[in-house]
């Protein structure tokens, strides 16, 4: 695909989506190359973002597989359309057509119900295709990937080979919660998204949430920082900043407090021990926020 690093800078400020000089990098080299893109990190780091972003930015369609475990080909390339054949053979029938007649109806395009994979490979015009946490799903169907991903064409034994026309954008994400096989590592791009600093969360708060006062907005950034820094049991997500930022945006508050953390800070942890855990620690974190002495937990 001919687009240059420019254009993909200017067409990701174009989408809203603050990132860094090596993701830019990242990006422009899987669409010149043709190669997927594996993006790995913590949850709510922004990887799945980075397919939307990609859709948005070229203009097409985001084709999104979600995965988990006991994923199968099925669920990911195509089924049959069992009931919609049903009827038509009994419609055959009673007009008198034999079996040939009939398989020949019943196994075409007409009946085939296209899953993400296959959608992604007959598509007419290129897509984004979105493997959205593959670590979640089997081993044995990360190997089938590697055919697919490979060749980028699909066998349906009925109708032969489907190749696709267009090849499709590819972005895979994992939170690492195993490690891929090398077979598919090799044959992508490979590119880790962390979470943001504090100045960069900043500007992520500043241009979704524009209605935050920019001094709390710094703030909001150092203290979720400083929670990220702790063993919770599930750091703070981009999203869930943002959350933060919204609701403290509703509520007309200008200056982090530990009042108002205490009456908001669900909308950031969502487990009830990481609650207890950053309460014992909310004097330093505000400390840290704020810029102030160590404040009164």
């Amino acid at each position: 695909m001919e687009v240059t690093l420019e254009q993909v800078r200017d067409g990701l400020r174009a989408a809203r989506y603050i990132t860094t000089g090596r993701v830019e990098t990242a990006l422009f080299l899987a669409l010149t190359l043709e190669k997927p893109l594996l993006a790995e990190g913590p949850a709510g780091a922004g990887k799945t973002e980075l397919g939307k972003v990609l859709a948005e930015m070229l203009h097409t369609e985001l084709i999104r597989l979600q995965c988990y475990e006991g994923l199968d080909e099925a669920r990911a390339l195509f089924e049959w359309n069992y009931q919609k054949q049903l009827l038509r053979i009994q419609a055959d029938r009673a007009e008198g057509r034999t079996w040939e007649e009939v398989s020949t109806h019943i196994f075409s395009r007409e009946f085939l119900l296209e899953r993400p994979l296959l959608r992604a490979i007959a598509s007419a015009r290129k897509q984004v295709l979105l493997i959205d946490e593959v670590d979640k799903a089997d081993p044995e169907f990360e190997a089938f990937l590697l055919e697919v991903l490979s060749d980028f064409q699909v066998s349906v034994p009925e109708l032969g080979t489907i190749r696709a026309r267009e090849r499709p954008v590819v972005v895979l994400t994992s939170n690492r919660t195993r490690e891929l096989s090398e077979a598919l590592v090799r044959r992508c791009l490979h590119l880790f998204i962390d979470f943001p600093g504090p100045e960069k969360e900043s500007e992520i708060i500043a241009l979704k949430v524009p209605d935050l006062d920019v001094h709390l907005r710094t703030q909001v950034s150092r203290f979720v920082a400083g929670l990220r820094k702790l063993e919770l049991r599930k750091a703070p997500s981009i999203a869930e900043t943002l959350d933060w930022a919204r609701g403290l945006c509703a509520l007309g508050v200008r200056e982090l407090d530990s009042a108002m953390v205490r009456q908001t800070l669900s909308l950031v942890l969502k487990h009830e021990e990481d609650l207890r855990k950053v309460e014992g620690k909310l004097g330093a974190l505000l400390a840290g926020a704020t810029g102030r002495a160590s404040a009164p937990a």
